[in-house]
């Protein structure tokens, strides 16, 4: 019945709540004809399934198995004409059994009431099953039953990155794509972990994918980018493959970092290329040359180059994989946020509604945007629901198209905002909700919440070259609200000094970043009103 009755249909119709309180006692059950208690019994009275449509029909009036089947298709059909027919079929069957038209009226009524939202009770049946089965796997076997699921929807990204989102709140470990782990589909490592599936990253064909498979499978595993170039087929692997694989984080084993693989790319390829060559023209000569060059391509060293940025090895995972694997944009400001918004998603509270009204409370929290859906508001401007992710819990906000039309700007996919509104229960979903006064990114939150940007500089020597730098670094960032304080610190002294108005700075992550660079400055810090 459950699955039946858990549909929009009968959960707008009221059907629901009749059943749940005569099951519970709450409400008699009660038949519209003392004939139909043996068709209705199972369903405390209320028409649930189609069969019990049918069954009403043979019951009150007559018809044949093939009849009720042509009524309960009439009904799914809503013809006009059809159902007049149907109606007067009714009628004269009933009154043939010596039930008047005044009870078979608006039982036929109800009948049709209830055929639009009624379900077929073996199809129940059946999806009951499935999901006891299925409910039962993800129970006991949580790892193995959510690398099925993903790996039966890896084609849709969107579906992917909700599954992994259920993995984290199962405690389920998923490990990173791995050329020298993985297999195209998602896998087991252990009954809490899950090994990322290689046809589940972006651009990366299945053909390419069985060869790098297979050759490991049959050989060992790649020692590093030439050796993995080298024993694959690399017709099926061109240079956008082994970009996405490289973005991926599908080539970490092979050593070095993502930005040396990525720059060493073409250099291996061509050597492959050219190892591809020799044998296809037979150049395995008496003097083992090309052994020699193999030996030495495994060897070889990757180019070397500046390693990502923690931001720019997420970016490249979101467009290979549609989501971030290996950490999140908002671990980099976890410690700051703390310092000026007091409760993480997880631990928001709200007081219960009063009816229809929100009981609201100010809150402020900070999130990526994960979902952006704008509609038109009754003012006729746009309005946006948005939906914020902190790691520990989601939260939906909505922006009336006031609010909107100030912060839009600001309001974009995988973007990190601090919100300022307020918080309560809703009344749809039974979780909480806040409607938006104010949007922030973070430069801005740090002037509205911060108190000054303090630069300590530790100058052991004594000298005064540092302060050009500084002042360079600087001034593309002043004239903005936050006040600028200089820990100075040398062999004899200590001391802080907050500089004029001037000196007043926009604390953009620019700014901060390029501060911390300068070889004088020991500490770049965020202060806030505690």
């Amino acid at each position: 019945a459950l699955v039946a009755l858990f549909r929009p249909g009968p959960l707008q119709s009221g059907m629901v709540d009749d059943f749940v309180n005569r099951k519970h006692g709450r409400a008699k059950v009660d038949y519209p004809h003392p004939d139909l208690e043996p068709v209705l019994k199972p369903t405390y009275g209320v028409i649930v399934y189609q069969e019990q449509v049918m069954q009403i029909a043979q019951v009150l009036a007559g018809y044949s198995l093939g009849g009720a089947d042509m009524l309960r298709r009439a009904m799914g059909k809503k013809k006009a004409e059809e159902m007049a027919k149907q109606r007067q079929l009714f009628l004269d069957g009933a009154k043939g059994r010596d039930i008047s038209e005044e009870q078979a009226g608006p039982i036929f009524d109800l009948m049709e009431k209830f055929a639009e939202y009624g379900f077929n009770k073996s199809h129940s049946a059946a999806y009951a099953l499935v999901a006891y089965q299925t409910a039962w796997l993800k129970a006991h076997y949580p790892a193995a039953f959510m690398a099925a699921v993903l790996s039966a929807d890896m084609d849709n990204t969107d579906k992917v990155v909700g599954l992994i989102d259920e993995c984290r709140d199962m405690k389920l470990t998923v490990l990173p794509p791995d050329v020298n782990n993985s297999k195209i589909k998602f896998t087991v490592a252990d009954e809490s972990t899950i090994r990322y599936g290689l046809g589940a990253i972006k651009g990366v064909g299945e053909a390419a994918l069985t060869g790098i498979v297979n050759e490991r499978e049959q050989g060992a595993e790649f020692i590093n980018l030439y050796d993995f170039c080298r024993r694959v087929d690399m017709k099926k692997i061109n240079k956008r493959v082994m970009d996405s694989l490289v973005k991926a984080g599908a080539l970490d084993s092979l050593g070095g970092h993502r930005a040396s693989l990525d720059a060493s790319l073409a250099t291996a390829m061509k050597i492959a290329e050219q190892h591809r060559r020799d044998s296809d023209s037979g150049q395995d000569d008496m003097f083992g040359l090309v052994v020699s060059e193999q030996a030495d391509s495994k060897d070889q060293a990757l180019i070397t180059a500046e390693p990502w940025s923690e931001e720019q090895i997420l970016i490249a995972e979101k467009e290979c994989l549609g989501l971030y694997l290996s950490g999140h944009p908002i671990d980099r400001y976890a410690k700051e946020l703390a310092r000026f918004i007091p409760k993480k998603i997880s631990e928001l509270d709200a007081p219960e509604s009063k009816g229809y009204q929100r009981n609201e409370i100010p809150v402020i929290t900070a999130g990526l945007i994960v979902a952006i859906r704008t509609m038109k508001a009754k003012n006729g401007g746009r309005m946006a629901f948005i939906t914020l992710d902190d790691q520990t819990a989601r939260l939906e906000v909505r922006i009336f198209a006031e609010v909107y039309e100030q912060f839009q700007s600001r309001i974009q996919p995988d973007k990190l905002v601090v919100i300022q509104g307020k918080i309560g229960q809703d009344n749809f979903t039974g979780g909480l909700a806040a409607t938006a006064e104010a949007v922030y990114d973070m430069p801005r939150a740090r002037e509205i919440c911060g108190k000054s940007l303090v630069v300590k500089i530790e100058n052991g020597e004594g000298g005064h070259d540092w302060l050009q730098s500084l002042q360079s670094t600087l001034s593309p960032f002043r004239e903005g609200l936050t006040p600028l304080e200089i820990e100075y610190v040398n062999q004899n002294a200590r001391t802080l000094v907050r500089l004029g108005e001037d000196w007043k700075i926009t604390p953009t992550d620019t700014l901060l970043t390029e501060l911390r660079d300068l070889p004088i400055v020991s500490a770049v810090t965020m202060t806030y009103n505690s």
